[in-house]
Parts: C-alpha cells; sequence; structure tokens
C-alpha cells in the first residue's frame, strides 16, 4: 500500500501578508509545494491530500489538478472551526484555527494508509521524503511513528534569529520530547539560545523537528481523545492551539509506542516573512542547476 502525503495548507499567512503557500518560487512558476509532491510521488507515496480553507478551495484546484492529474491521487479536506466539537459550540471570540494537531485530524475521513505530514511552505529536500517512503512501508505500525529530523546547523538563518522544536534523543534513537527554544542563532561559531532556557549552548548537530511527521492512521482516533481533553480544559482561550508535538509527547509519555527520529541529509528552507522568498528563490534555482530537480517539474 503506497503512503500518503497530507499537506498544512489551511495557515492564514498572517505574518506573510498573502496567501504564500501558491506562490511562485520555481524557474516555472513552481511553488514550495510543488517540490514537495514531486520529492514525494518519485519516493513512492501514492496520494497527496491538502487541508485547507474552504475559500483556498478554487484556487488550490485551480493550480495543481492540471499539474497532478494522472500522477498522483488528490484530495481536498477543510479544516473548520467546528470540526470535532463533538457538540460544543466554537466560543465567540474564537477566530484563529484550533492548530496543526486538530488540521490533520480534519483528514480523518480521507486517509486510510500510514501517512506523512508536512508544513506546505517549508522546503524539506528528496532525501527526507525518501526516508519517509522507507519508514510508512517499513515498520510504520500503530505502536511506531516517526518523526523526521534535521541538523539544526542547516535551518538557522542568516537574517535573524529562529524558533526550533529541539527533539530530546534517547540512545535507540527515538524521541523523548521536543522542547520549543526560542531567539536560536549562530554568534562566534556557537549555536546560542536566547530564551533564558538551559542549556543556552545548543550542539549544531541536534535534531530539530521541522513539522514532518510519519504516522500510523491509528493517529486519529488517539488524536481525537486529546483534543477532546483539549477542548475541555482550554477551549475558552481564544489562542490557544493543539498541536502536533501535544499528541507525539502524550503517545510517548501514555507509553502507547515509540517516535522514531529518523535523521535526514537534506537542507530545509522555508519562507515565513515576505523578505524570505529571494533567498528561496536563489535556493531553489541552485538545485536545478545542480540537476536536482528539472526546470520544469511539470508536462512538456
Amino acid at each position: 500500500m503506497k503512503p500518503t502525503l497530507v499537506i498544512l495548507a489551511a495557515g492564514m499567512a498572517s505574518r506573510y501578508g498573502s496567501m504564500k503557500q501558491t506562490e511562485s518560487f520555481g524557474p516555472s512558476g513552481e511553488t514550495i509545494m510543488d517540490y514537495s509532491i514531486f520529492d514525494a510521488i518519485r519516493a513512492g507515496f501514492g496520494k497527496v491530500v491538502f487541508i485547507i480553507r474552504k475559500d483556498f478551495a478554487d484556487s488550490f484546484r485551480t493550480i495543481f489538478e492540471p499539474r497532478l492529474k494522472g500522477l498522483v491521487q488528490t484530495e481536498y479536506v477543510f479544516q473548520e472551526l467546528d470540526s470535532f466539537l463533538d457538540g460544543r459550540q466554537v466560543p465567540a471570540e474564537r477566530t484563529k484555527p484550533w492548530g496543526t494537531a486538530h488540521a490533520v485530524l480534519c483528514a480523518m475521513d480521507a486517509v486510510r494508509e500510514p501517512f506523512a505530514v508536512i508544513n506546505a511552505d517549508d522546503f524539506y529536500g528528496r532525501d527526507a521524503f525518501e526516508k519517509a517512503a522507507a519508514f510508512l512501508t517499513g515498520p510504520c505500525d500503530m505502536n511506531t511513528y516517526s518523526i523526521i529530523g534535521y541538523s539544526l546547523l542547516k535551518t538557522l538563518s542568516d537574517n535573524g534569529t529562529v524558533n526550533r522544536g529541539v527533539c530530546e534523543v534517547d540512545a535507540k534513537g527515538h524521541l523523548t520530547a521536543i522542547a520549543e527554544r526560542l531567539n536560536i542563532s549562530m554568534v562566534d561559531g556557537t549555536v546560542v539560545c536566547n530564551d533564558n532556557s538551559e542549556p543556552r549552548e545548543l550542539s549544531m548537530d541536534a535534531q530539530v523537528s521541522m513539522n514532518f511527521w510519519c504516522f500510523h492512521p491509528s493517529y486519529f482516533e488517539y488524536a481525537r481523545g486529546l483534543f477532546a481533553e483539549f477542548l475541555d480544559n482550554r477551549m475558552q482561550e481564544p489562542k490557544s492551539e493543539f498541536f502536533i508535538p501535544i499528541v507525539a509527547d502524550r503517545f510517548i509519555s501514555d507509553k502507547k509506542g515509540i517516535i522514531e527520529v529518523i535523521p535526514t541529509s537534506a537542507s530545509w528552507f522555508g519562507v515565513t516573512y515576505k523578505e524570505d522568498a529571494p533567498e528561496v528563490r536563489r535556493s531553489v534555482n541552485e538545485l536545478v542547476e545542480k540537476g536536482e530537480y528539472p526546470t520544469r517539474l511539470w508536462g512538456a
């Protein structure tokens, strides 16, 4: 059974100021998502599920259906505020989506096979998708999930500090926790973290999460139960969010199974602010020039 790729594309792009998920970055008008989908197809994924807002639907279909027809199965699901509330009412002051773990939950009826989850606006690299496909078609089961780990050094920015989920990994390569660290930068050849937490200096080789997860479909029922707990405790907080690491931490602490940290040699890059776009375009063009990707991903 071929695995499925679930793409989180329902973000409001508030900091970026536009719908960055469908902005062109490749030499022939490709989006960052195009490169992820291209890598997924050649790694053996059989379906792509886009998690989007309803008002994005026409734009997404117009862009992706002509490109992907006949290459991979596609499906679209919507992250709505009233999804999985089980009779609860959305608080009047709530406008923010419920978070990444809730977004994945919205794909419950569209996914029946092992699946990977990625962000729409992050470039993950070919090696990451090959590692994910090997896991999803191999050891993945209801007690074994994984996360693709990136070397911290390859995720730093020359333009300022970054926030990263630093993975704590045991001797067997299993995730024990993810610590969200803030204001990370390179200072005089050392990676430092100015967030008043310890340790202040971080290893350049530390594995960090860029939100590339691999799950068995048993994830959905487990996450649904945790989301109900989240709503009972935090539903009235207007900015509270139910994130994937919350599910991962509970999966580990509840002793439901293990989460393997799978290192990748790929370099990550992403777009958070408009100022990031030129650097991403340069990085994509470099990979095209090296022959990692064709000048035109789709069609003649």
